[in-house]
């Protein structure tokens, strides 16, 4: 958490008053004037950035931790992001601070839920799998199925699965890995376009 820093956008009032609060020592705190410039910087690091706006419209959702400090009530739509909360004015510092501890637990928990695996991106958090602008929702099982690739460098048989996805003996004769296997090449295909992203040899399956 001590990494984190808190971006004020346009308000260098409160980001002068945050600066001089003991609570808020242990983060870094900047303040922007360049909207398009804060962010940038707060995609690509661990920023949770405060923007002070009367028109809540005007600010897209983004992927990064963000709190709206306004006026008025914030649309739904504008709030669906699960790193953007609201404030509305007057407000109090203890709540601003629990907002701020409550966004970057949330931050750090999703980035720990987001492992990558030969050009995408796996959200054990919210069982997805992305890529680009693209994302497809999968079972437990092929979230785990996927996690295997992620362990090793060597084709992963299909006793390794079914010990490990599916808690079956070697001995036992089934054949729900192909089945599943099958399902999950099809709707990687369906959804982007990947005719080779599930590969298999005589050792195993490989990505």
């Amino acid at each position: 958490m001590n990494n984190f820093t808190i971006s004020i956008f346009d308000h260098k009032i409160f980001f002068e008053i945050v600066c001089e609060i003991k609570l808020f020592s242990k983060f870094k705190i900047k303040h922007y004037e360049d909207l398009n410039l804060c962010i940038k910087h707060a995609e690509k690091a661990n920023q949770l950035v405060v923007f002070f706006t009367n028109l809540p419209n005007k600010i897209e959702i983004n992927n990064f931790p963000s709190i709206l400090i306004t006026k008025f009530s914030v649309p739904k739509k504008k709030l669906s992001n699960k790193l953007r909360e609201q404030l509305k004015m007057p407000f109090s510092i203890l709540d601003f601070e629990k907002k701020v501890i409550s966004l970057i637990a949330k931050s750090e928990f999703k980035k720990n839920s987001l492992i990558n695996l030969s050009g995408y991106v796996i959200d054990k958090n919210e069982r997805k799998i992305k890529k680009s602008y693209l994302e497809l929702k999968l079972s437990e099982k092929e979230i785990n199925f996927l996690i295997l690739f992620t362990e090793t460098k060597e084709p992963i048989s299909r006793n390794l699965v079914l010990k490990n996805v599916w808690n079956y003996s070697e001995e036992t004769e089934t054949h729900t890995v192909e089945t599943h296997i099958h399902r999950l090449r099809k709707k990687i295909l369906e959804k982007f376009g990947d005719k080779d992203f599930i590969k298999n040899n005589d050792r195993g399956y490989y990505i």
